[in-house]
């Protein structure tokens, strides 16, 4: 039986009758619920303690209901890809997506492969989930009570929804075209060796940038069974930790620039499509989806699904179709793999596991207590076959020819282990500026492994680990929180003398509004906003080199691109910069937390940082506009953490936005006063240091 203590609420437990009930109802095991606890601590994150994994689990998928019921239930509804049938017909398109990649048929196919133990840990999970919707109905939505019960299948839908078809791939990128950085989507990490440590230990930076709602919700929490003793994060939903880090090691992702898809024109043939010298049929399928209307009556519409050798046709016009080819549809063990480098003690045990590669995307950032430190160019990379194809750009889908079927193994990865620098960083740019001087050449992997740049904010990242001998603890936090504009230190200085050398006396005001500025978008930083104006009306960005007075060079890549190529047209755009900053602010140096806010229920303070390119900003922040010329976060540092792994460990964490997203909860807001401030949470993770932090314990 449950059973609480807390000075929050009272939990009348659950009968034995009705507890047996629910079960039979979820279609799921019963799970023995004895000596394990979620303690609470004031911020919202639950510290799990359990006797074994399938308590383990099921206080897990309990604990992801307390603090994200109703996301996590409109989450699974999507990934089955029932959401129109759920919520109406704005989802229908969400649904045609699912059900064109065969995400829960191969879920099904999934489940049965995995080991019989974990198959009981998924059934574990979702017990949790729904023993809690039993038994606190009112707090679930009334359109989300329908998704219930949850089951094993839907956990590995989502995974696959969210990782490889919203990730890889995407709905939203028509084109399907990997030739752009998402920008509402990256991270940073940074490893530091004990040759650049101040203190002789590795250090670790886990900062991934992602929208702050939806199936990007992070869940902050620490897992303890037997062995395991993990801290870090998981996206709402998973049954796993996705970054994290345990007394031994720890481990951050960045989104990898690498291309895991490709799009094929195909064209259309004797009622099929040409296929060498010959034809081929589509395979068809048909799917019928269902819609609720406005007045609670469903409809339905039957989606019909075409597919070639290539993949499912995600376009079509009179001559042509095309087909869309994704990596990860046959790696199944991702929740296998993640537990296996939670469970790892050393660098060989952690790279064992991670070299299963069940994850076809991110990079992987490592460091450990034996100052070990790597950087994993990680994920899935076809295997493409020779020739002149332009795999950034649409492939011929009329030959056999292009059509590929490997991925490289993680032996042929580019990775970077232990190295000479002492510093590893990645922005989401390639490998091979990973550490400066470089080890690795781009000339050793195949063309298309991943591209050649160093945009801005990789610069600025990889200049502050560089310039610094020896990091301390404390250093390794202000670089975190950096929010200095790397591209600001390119032109400003240009900018600001052809101004004071015109004989425009406006220019001369905002010449001198930028000469005080200090070249970062904190909450009192003024100037920023005049800058960031003057850069979107010139439209400056790593591949325009005609903008620049120098380009960016392959071999000066933390320096360049620099200077201003037409100085006129950037005092021309410099006026109406200013113009527009007066028209909208009423001044010239508007402080840039006054325009940039974070708000989120009753909240509403100052902000800092700001989009990461094309200005260089290493502390990322997202906006949406709102009234008033103002700007509201929308994205950018959400869970964020630094570990140093020496005896003892220091850790310092903190989600952007609260650890929950329920309405009322108030973990919603609790922790946003610590990115206005630019501030971290020292971590409780011994027993002692958390119950002196509780606000709730549950027991099962």
């Amino acid at each position: 039986m449950l059973k609480s203590d807390t000075n929050m609420k009272i939990y009348t437990p659950v009968s034995r009758i009705i507890l047996i009930a629910v079960l039979l109802y979820s279609g799921c095991i019963t799970v023995e619920k004895k000596d394990t606890e979620i303690l609470w601590d004031t911020y919202g994150i639950p510290h799990i303690f359990a006797g074994d994994y399938n308590q383990l689990f099921y206080a897990f998928g309990w604990a992801q209901m307390r603090n994200h019921g109703n996301l996590m239930l409109r989450l699974f509804g999507q990934a089955r890809g029932q959401a129109a049938e759920y919520f109406g017909e704005s989802y229908l398109i969400s649904d045609q997506w699912v059900h064109t990649h065969n995400i829960p048929q191969r879920a099904a196919e999934w489940l049965d492969l995995q080991k019989p133990e974990f198959k009981q840990y998924f059934q574990s999970f979702t017990a949790g989930i729904n023993d809690y919707a039993a038994q606190f109905p009112d707090e679930i939505d009334s359109d989300t009570k329908a998704i219930l019960p949850i089951e094993p299948t839907d956990l590995l839908a989502h995974y696959q929804r969210v990782i490889i078809y919203h990730f890889v791939t995407n709905p939203r990128d028509t084109q399907f075209n990997p030739t752009s950085i998402r920008l509402d989507r990256g991270s940073n990490a940074w490893a530091i060796g004990p040759s650049k440590s101040a203190s002789g230990n590795a250090m670790l930076i886990i900062n991934p940038h992602l929208p702050w709602d939806d199936m990007f919700t992070w869940f902050e929490v620490q897992l303890n069974c037997k062995t395991l003793n993990v801290y870090g994060a998981t996206l709402v939903g998973s049954p796993f930790i996705g970054i994290g880090f345990n007394d031994y090691l720890g481990w951050a992702h960045t989104n990898n620039v690498h291309d895991g898809q490709d799009l094929y024109k195909l064209v259309l043939a004797d009622g099929g499509y040409k296929w060498g010298d010959d034809s081929k049929p589509f395979a068809t399928r048909t799917v019928k989806l269902k819609v609720r209307e406005s007045d609670a009556v469903l409809s339905e519409k039957e989606l019909t699904i075409k597919e070639s050798v290539h993949g499912p046709i995600v376009r079509e016009d009179e001559d042509h179709a095309y087909a869309l080819r994704v990596v990860g549809q046959d790696q199944p063990y991702i929740f296998e793999q993640y537990l296996g480098m939670a469970l790892a003690k050393n660098f060989d045990e952690f790279q064992k596991a991670a070299s299963r590669l069940q994850n076809p995307f991110f990079t992987t950032m490592y460091a450990d207590r034996d100052g070990r430190i790597m950087h994993l160019f990680g994920g899935r990379t076809p295997v493409r076959p020779a020739g002149d194809w332009n795999w950034l750009g649409t492939v011929p889908g009329d030959t056999p020819q292009t059509l590929w079927h490997e991925t490289h193994t993680y032996t042929e990865l580019p990775k970077v282990i232990d190295a000479k620098s002492g510093w590893l960083q990645n922005a989401n740019d390639p490998p091979w500026t990973t550490t400066l001087p470089r080890e690795l050449d781009r000339r050793d992997y195949p063309d298309y492994m991943s591209r050649n740049f160093m945009h801005f904010r990789a610069q600025r990242s990889a200049r502050m680990a560089y310039e610094d001998d020896k990091i301390t603890f404390n250093e390794l936090l202000a670089y975190k929180m950096d929010t200095r504009m790397e591209l600001a230190d390119r032109l400003v200085d240009d900018l600001v003398e052809a101004a004071e050398s015109s004989d425009d006396n406006f220019l001369h005001e905002a010449a001198a509004v930028l000469k005080k500025w200090d070249r970062c978008t904190d909450n009192e930083s003024r100037g920023a906003v005049l800058f960031k104006e003057w850069v979107d009306a010139i439209g400056f960005y790593i591949d325009k080199p005609e903008l620049f007075h120098s380009p960016w060079l392959e071999e000066d890549p933390m320096n360049t691109p620099v200077g201003i190529a037409d100085i006129t047209a950037g005092l021309a755009a410099l006026r109406n910069a200013g113009n527009k900053v007066i028209d909208n602010h009423g001044k010239l140096d508007i402080a840039w937390g006054e325009v940039f806010r974070i708000i989120r229920d009753d909240v509403d303070l100052p902000a800092n940082g700001g989009p990461g390119d094309p200005y260089g900003l290493f502390r990322v922040t997202g906006y949406r506009p709102i009234e008033n010329n103002r700007y509201a976060a929308v994205g950018g540092d959400s869970f964020q953490a630094i570990i140093e792994f020496g005896d003892p460990l220091q850790a310092m964490a903190s989600i952007g936005y609260g650890n929950a997203s329920q309405e009322g909860s108030p973990h919603r807001t609790d922790q946003v006063k610590f990115y206005s401030q630019k501030k971290l949470r020292p971590l409780w993770r011994s027993r002692s240091e958390i119950e002196s932090n509780l606000t709730l314990t549950e027991q099962f």
